[in-house]
């Protein structure tokens, strides 16, 4: 029973996205909701009867069969002339299942679909991350920041557009793929940083998420139509940052801090290849804040050690990556650099004349990160205040037991 769970749950992760995408294209965009919600019910109908007769040779194949009768089933009943059901049968391909590159040219049409210029921009992303990644409303709602109900209507409501406005499951022209190329890049960031910092939960690393991320900016990487410097910048930013990931968590599941990291762990052929799309990045006259963040994830990765960290430079892509994009979460990096490079009274000062500070109220690295100063500062007693602060705001089960042991180091 435990095998036939990682089974469909690694299905479910991997292949649903690109499922529902072929059936979205087969059976037409007005039936994605239908996609879905067959999709979700082959998932359930595998468990059930997985458990009894055993995981099929071809799982993938499976799930999309008894996927696309259901659709087919359901259009059927639905139907109220008999035209209608010819018409949805005339669209489906001879094949009883889609070819590989099929799926992953439907895959990517889905996901320049739904970043149609017609839907709004968190619209566009929240349906992407719900129909591509595999996300659940929750997970959505927690990447934004927002409400359940917010984000379940977001979802309605870029359906019904698409419904509505007939917006076709096609390659955008030359003229409409940048401004929905720079969308669906947002969206893919997204999953990425949701899978690399867990907001809740027993992991803090969600590898699964990560590995998704990567595998579609690859796909858009690897395309003719969407082989761009700034998809070549995200990618090497996704894959600098994913190859520290072995290194940050410990053997008992414990946060390791990348000043305490051993190098030896991380995943240096990912690095590699991170490097070669950073260079493929430079081939065009723009510069995206993917390129900045992406020369902080290198001055990282070629660092022989935290302490020979070229931190001046840090510093300075930061102040580029501000000026482009101000972001509180950014500022507070630039004032961890700016304290590695002139100690950490300089660092507590530039937290503490932060403009945006109060945007970072509820976000428990700013205590962290002022707890960790402070210590170094040898001040224990206001240490001990930030560490608590950060305890009192939701986190991930590692990070809270990270901030208990910094709590304790401090009396």
């Amino acid at each position: 029973m435990q095998e036939v769970d990682q089974v469909v749950d690694h299905l479910f992760r991997h292949r649903a996205g690109q499922m529902v995408s072929t059936l979205t294209r087969i059976f037409g965009p007005e039936h994605l909701p239908l996609a879905e919600e067959v999709v979700q019910e082959s998932l359930i109908t595998a468990l059930t009867q997985w458990s009894f007769h055993g995981v099929p040779d071809n799982p993938a194949g499976w799930l999309f069969r008894v996927a696309r009768n259901k659709a087919l089933d359901q259009i059927r009943r639905q139907a109220t002339f008999r035209e209608k059901v010819a018409e949805e049968l005339r669209r489906l391909p001879t094949e009883e299942t889609p070819l590989h590159s099929e799926f992953e040219d439907d895959l990517l049409t889905m996901m320049l679909m739904c970043c149609h210029p017609s839907i709004p921009e968190e619209s566009r992303i929240a349906l992407t991350l719900k129909t591509v990644g595999g996300f659940s409303v929750e997970e959505i709602a927690r990447a934004f920041l927002s409400q359940k109900a917010t984000i379940a209507q977001r979802l309605v409501r870029a359906k019904k557009l698409i419904r509505e406005q007939s917006i076709p499951m096609e390659m955008p022209s030359r003229d409409a793929l940048p401004v929905r190329l720079e969308s669906l890049l947002k969206v893919i960031y997204l999953m990425f940083n949701e899978g690399h910092s867990a907001h809740e939960g027993d992991a803090l690393i969600r590898a699964d998420l990560c590995d998704e991320a990567i595998r579609l900016a690859t796909l858009l990487a690897e395309h003719s139509a969407t082989r761009d410097p700034a998809v070549h910048a995200l990618l090497a930013l996704m894959l600098l940052q994913a190859a520290r990931l072995p290194a940050r968590i410990d053997g008992a599941g414990e946060i390791t801090l990348l000043a305490e990291q051993d190098r030896s762990r991380w995943d240096h052929a990912m690095i590699a290849r991170g490097m070669r799309h950073l260079d493929a990045s430079a081939s065009g006259d723009e510069i995206t804040t993917y390129h900045v963040e992406a020369a902080i994830a290198a001055c990282h990765a070629a660092a022989p050690s935290f302490a020979e960290t070229d931190w001046p430079r840090m510093v300075s892509l930061y102040d580029e990556l501000l000026a482009m994009q101000p972001s509180p979460v950014a500022a507070l990096n630039r004032a961890v650099a700016v304290a590695m490079a002139e100690g950490p009274q300089a660092g507590i000062e530039a937290i503490e004349s932060m403009a945006s500070r109060d945007s970072l109220r509820d976000y428990p690295l700013l205590y962290a990160t002022l707890g960790e100063l402070w210590l170094q500062r040898g001040d224990s007693e206001r240490a001990a205040e930030q560490f608590t602060r950060a305890l009192e705001l939701p986190s991930s089960m590692p990070e809270k037991r990270f901030l208990l042991r910094k709590l304790e180091s401090c009396r």
